[in-house]
């Protein structure tokens, strides 16, 4: 009978762990949309200046 009782506990226990811990995706749709934007948009200038500096350094390379 104690076993059963530890199971119980280790179960509430794991509940309230699973109830605290934030969910992975609380955005709608249209949220999670624009965010992955605003991110893709940052990267494409991010990678549009790593490709300018790199031309830049062939250039100088070069002459």
């Amino acid at each position: 009978m104690a076993r059963g009782n530890q199971r119980e506990k280790a179960r509430e226990k794991n509940l309230k762990a699973q109830a605290s811990q934030k969910s992975k995706n609380a955005k709608s749709g249209t949220e999670m949309q624009r965010d992955k934007e605003a991110v893709a948009e940052m990267m494409r200038k991010k990678q549009a200046a790593a490709d300018a500096k790199k031309q830049a350094a062939a250039a100088a390379a070069s002459k």
